[in-house]
């Protein structure tokens, strides 16, 4: 058996880490790998002995008592020797204090159940070819417009009730990596919502959005989509069938369904219903 190394990953991985995701088909680039690395407590991988970069794992914590397993990756050719174990257990050590939630792919299931996680939940993955803009009327109790800096407080606390946990710092490197950011007002001008998109590779992330209600949720994603000359990608959270109708109604197809797996609790965390899709699947 070929010796690999088990490491602590820093910003010098940063050309292996998007390699390590393409040989298996996954889209990121070095932006999303950036806001990974700058948002995660510790991040660890294998390396052969030619120092290449042959598994992944990065452990993400929150404001408080919740944290966030991504980026889990093992490299086809080192399937099977234990290295998806080995680098999930050392996340795991690292925020022995949180409940830990995770987005597991089909092949890391088994995996992740044998290591004490439990389904809590599922999110939906669509995706879209060519965005079909659907006619939508913004009325005048509203107004979208473009983040500022000094808005990221109330983006937060936003952010935070709806996700069930406060994400500080995710968020701010969230939003500097984001190819557009909008905050809802109400009349009031008090914000009320917020969505941005992050562009990768391959699609146009829309996520996190977060609103009071169906309505504006819509209205986020299409001021997000509707300009964009290429592919979409949502991930949306269980619970907001409204939203997935008007997604399918405009050019999104569901391709999947996987499970939100949790250790050191059998629950989600307590969210108010106002979080319409998800950063990503790494981050939740």
């Amino acid at each position: 058996m070929e010796l690999v190394d088990l490491v602590e990953l820093n910003e010098k991985d940063t050309r292996g880490l998007v390699d390590l995701s393409a040989s298996i088909g996954w889209d990121y680039d070095e932006g999303e790998v950036g806001t990974l690395l700058s948002s995660s407590y510790k991040m660890f991988g294998h390396k052969n002995r030619d120092g290449k970069l042959v598994s992944s794992a990065a452990i993400i914590p929150y404001d408080h008592k919740l944290a966030w397993i991504g980026m889990v990756i093992v490299h086809n050719s080192y399937r099977s020797l234990g290295l998806g174990k080995d680098v999930m257990k050392k996340c795991i050590e690292c925020a022995r204090d949180r409940s830990i939630l995770l987005i597991a792919t089909a092949e890391g299931q088994p995996l992740y159940e044998k290591l004490g996680f439990t389904v809590v939940d599922s999110v939906h993955k669509y995706l879209c070819e060519e965005y079909v803009p659907p006619k939508l009327e913004i009325k005048s109790d509203i107004s979208i417009e473009a983040f500022k800096e000094e808005q990221l407080v109330d983006v937060i606390e936003l952010d935070g009730a709806a996700f069930g946990e406060k994400r500080s710092t995710f968020l701010r490197n969230r939003i500097q990596q984001s190819h557009q950011c909008l905050v809802v007002k109400d009349e009031n001008s008090r914000i009320v919502g917020f969505g941005l998109s992050v562009l990768g590779p391959v699609n146009l992330v829309l996520g996190p959005i977060v609103a009071p209600n169906t309505r504006i949720a819509e209205l986020i994603i299409d001021c997000l989509a509707c300009d964009h000359k290429g592919k979409l990608r949502v991930d949306v959270p269980s619970g907001q069938e409204n939203l997935m109708a008007f997604l399918e109604q405009s050019g999104f197809v569901k391709v999947n369904n996987p499970p939100v797996m949790a250790i050191h609790t059998r629950e989600m965390p307590p969210r108010n219903q106002t979080l319409f899709t998800i950063a990503s699947q790494a981050y939740g």
